[in-house]
């Protein structure tokens, strides 16, 4: 028999396809929504999550005069396009690109463990009330369901699920994204046949053949039931043999264009992710993995910021060159920083340690300014001394962009009026994010 169809063109179809190989210190206004421009509102997202927290201090707040202690061998930071920014020394292509990004350097929220971190990163919301938020990527695919039309879900993850806390919240597994799994790095050449590693294109017709040959209760039934599991059937495998799958095949771009992002499983997420964007998903986090850098850190670093540095560069140079940068909202960061002190002392022997207090954030794209800097830390980098961000103003900034209302509420079990963010009192000061609007 059958499994029945989803009611909605979900992940579910495309795990059934194969596919896949705060009430914080710093809460924002309502008025910030209020203050945006009249310029045309963001149609995507695409998340960069550097999973575990990069240092601050090696990527984008460089902080060279603070010594051996705190910068050890990366003590020479580059300047950039943008006048008065400096990124850490192995971001050179990144500062190529300045003028197409900003950075927040005073992002802040003073919690040092990944699970609540990330939640709070992630959602915008502080835990322990009884609710379970759902991230940003399920709220963009709620609030953008009406003008999603692709079978592809509106809510991608390249390639592992985000992990520690549910990303769909209490909107349910409806909202939760499609995590793709394999590596979008490997081969796979649509010329030979291959749908997927280990599957060919042959191989999965005769599936589907079979399958039909011995749903003989099914194909004889006028139940709606059953015409619903075989049109949830038809889609996904026109997901798998179909136009909409080869998404996912990046062996039909230009090698040229996979050189320019890196031959890497970061550098492919990115190329994978803008393909994404133009098939009209609404939302993709690219999780990558690697940064929780206690032990190791330089010689980690050595090999991870290249990579990061190769890919990022090259999708936002791609997405500016095919008219979507405007467009689209490109938001980068972990759920916290890196202690700024080194510890040289056994058993780390030169990591760097879980930091809430102070961390940075890259925003692009969507209609917000680039070449601009946001708050401060201090000279050593471990306290924000200028315009604090949380994670709330930030998502809100990024909410306000894609034209959602600070009135919005988002739908509840109980019932209960939820809104998109917290609201901040009016005498509080402005989101500083908004300074990019």
């Amino acid at each position: 028999m059958k499994a029945p169809a989803p009611s909605h063109l979900s992940r579910r179809r495309f795990l059934g396809a194969g596919l896949s190989g705060l009430a914080l210190p710093f809460l924002p206004c309502r008025r910030l929504f209020a203050a945006l421009p009249q310029k045309p509102p963001a149609k995507a997202v695409i998340q960069v999550w550097l999973w575990g927290g990069p240092s601050h201090l090696d990527t984008f707040d460089p902080k060279p005069e603070a010594g051996s202690d705190y910068c050890g061998p990366l003590n020479e930071p580059i300047a950039t396009a943008a006048d008065g920014m400096r990124l850490g020394q192995l971001l050179p292509q990144l500062a190529k690109q300045a003028q197409a990004f900003s950075l927040i350097r005073s992002m802040t929220h003073g919690i040092n463990a990944h699970e609540t971190a990330s939640y709070v990163v992630q959602t915008g919301m502080k835990p322990g009330d009884g609710q379970v938020y759902p991230a940003v990527g399920a709220v963009v695919a709620l609030k953008l369901a009406a003008r999603h039309k692709s079978l592809i879900p509106p809510y991608v993850v390249l390639t592992k699920p985000l992990g520690r806390f549910s990303e769909a919240g209490f909107l349910g597994s409806r909202y939760k994204p499609y995590a793709s799994g394999g590596d979008p790095n490997a081969s796979v050449f649509a010329a030979e046949g291959i749908v997927c590693e280990g599957l060919t294109r042959e191989r999965q017709e005769r599936r589907r053949d079979l399958l039909a040959q011995l749903d003989t209760l099914g194909s004889r039934s006028p139940q709606p039931l059953f015409q619903a599991m075989d049109a949830g059937r038809e889609e996904a495998y026109e997901l798998i043999l179909g136009e909409p799958g080869k998404v996912f095949d990046l062996a039909l771009e230009k090698a040229a264009v996979r050189d320019r992002y890196g031959r890497t499983t970061f550098g492919q997420s990115c190329l994978a992710a803008r393909r994404l964007i133009e098939q009209g998903v609404s939302y993709v986090s690219i999780n990558d993995p690697g940064w929780d850098t206690h032990k190791q850190h330089f010689s980690i670093m050595n090999r991870k910021l290249p990579e990061f540095d190769t890919g990022l560069s090259a999708l936002l140079e791609d997405l500016g060159q095919r008219g979507l940068l405007d467009q689209t909202v490109v938001w980068c960061c972990g759920e916290f920083g890196r202690t700024p002190r080194i510890q040289w002392d056994s058993p780390w022997n030169g990591g760097r340690g879980h930091y809430g207090h102070a961390f940075s954030a890259l925003l692009a794209g969507g209609g917000f300014r680039g070449g601009q800097v946001i708050g401060a830390t201090d000279p050593r980098g471990e306290e924000v001394i200028r315009d604090p961000v949380s994670p709330t103003d930030l998502i809100a900034a990024i909410y306000g962009r894609l034209g959602f209302s600070a009135s919005d509420t988002l739908p509840h079990p109980q019932g209960l009026k939820i809104p998109l963010v917290p609201p901040r009192p009016v005498s509080s000061a402005p989101n500083p994010v908004n300074a990019l609007t």
